[in-house]
């Protein structure tokens, strides 16, 4: 070769390493985190994190090629999550997705660096997770599974479906703030509407099966499921106790009305990691979290399950059929 086709030759190669290495670094392997309630061999939470991997699968991170998820499992308990958010931010991720607000409390004290998405959360403001709903400054954004308010609904919904029910037990977590403000807002309307309320406190399943059981003793009792990582646990087990007791529930989220529940009013927490993917996507991409405002749920579902209704004993008023968004025959 010659001299100057040499020459010629290295100055073209020097000329495109810095684009090469551009190249390399915009598809390196990027890392997220995972924190959820559930543990892994739950049906839903396997339904929930499919939706946000196939949502980042259509915005173009593909696992294993330029993407990978590092998930913990099991938040519920406080010093559990605590402990499995400061190994994901051992890992040094890109980004952390936490689920409802223990993992999310958990992820934020870990970590005021890394950015933080959040579903599931009823109150970010109230928790101090975030500065405000439009800007919310620091590490952490994300979406609201819904207001304190839809409480009230819950159970203006149950006394229409059972209008002989007096008395209504408020399964709760005690430890998360959304106990207590979700409560509140039953409690605001329950005068109202001829309800007296004994809300349950509970956690572990032995003690939520001695309390529906010892409620259920009373006669024109009902039950409301108020929205926690602890209903979804025991989900099962509190879909049955209804049953057992003929109480009639209302719950936060449809699965519970798929599994054997009466009715069920809220949004949806598949619909809520779908979009948290795209939060992620472009915080990968450079965006801050503290300047993606937090988002508030796009649609409310009905959902009845007739069978459930029949079992009971009870007759659907036609006006509460024809405002369902899903009947399961």
């Amino acid at each position: 070769m010659r001299r100057r086709e040499f020459i010629t030759l290295l100055s073209g190669a020097a000329a495109t390493w810095p684009l090469a290495a551009r190249a390399e670094q915009g598809e390196r392997m990027r890392r997220i985190g995972v924190l959820m309630p559930q543990t892994a061999d739950d049906q839903e939470a396997q339904t929930r994190v499919g939706a946000f991997v196939q949502a980042l699968s259509q915005l173009g991170w593909t696992i294993g090629h330029n993407v990978r998820i590092d998930y913990r499992w099991g938040t519920t308990y406080l010093d559990r999550g605590r402990r499995y958010a400061e190994e994901l931010v051992a890992l040094a991720p890109d980004v952390i997705l936490s689920s409802a607000s223990a993992s999310t409390v958990a992820a934020i004290e870990a970590t005021r660096t890394v950015p933080i998405v959040f579903v599931g959360v009823v109150d970010p403001v109230g928790a101090g997770y975030v500065n405000s709903l439009a800007r919310p400054g620091g590490n952490a954004t994300g979406f609201l599974f819904y207001e304190y308010s839809l409480g009230a609904k819950w159970l203006e919904l149950l006394k229409e479906l059972a209008p002989q029910m007096t008395r209504t037990a408020v399964i709760r977590d005690p430890t998360i703030p959304a106990g207590a403000g979700q409560f509140g807002a039953i409690q605001s309307v329950a005068p109202s509407i001829g309800v007296e309320l004994s809300p349950l406190s509970v956690r572990e399943p032995s003690e939520i099966e001695n309390a529906v059981a010892a409620f259920a003793r009373g006669s024109n009792g009902g039950l409301i499921v108020t929205g926690s990582p602890l209903a979804t646990t025991h989900s099962n087990l509190i879909v049955a106790l209804a049953a057992r007791h003929k109480l009639p529930a209302i719950y936060y989220e449809r699965f519970f009305v798929a599994a054997g529940g009466l009715i069920s009013y809220g949004p949806s927490f598949v619909d809520q990691l779908r979009r948290a993917a795209g939060y992620v996507d472009r915080i990968l991409k450079g965006e801050k979290p503290g300047d993606l405002p937090v988002q508030a749920p796009t649609k409310y579902e009905l959902v009845i399950n007739l069978k459930t209704a029949r079992a009971l004993g009870l007759d659907v008023p036609p006006t509460l059929l024809a405002r369902a968004d899903e009947v399961i025959e």
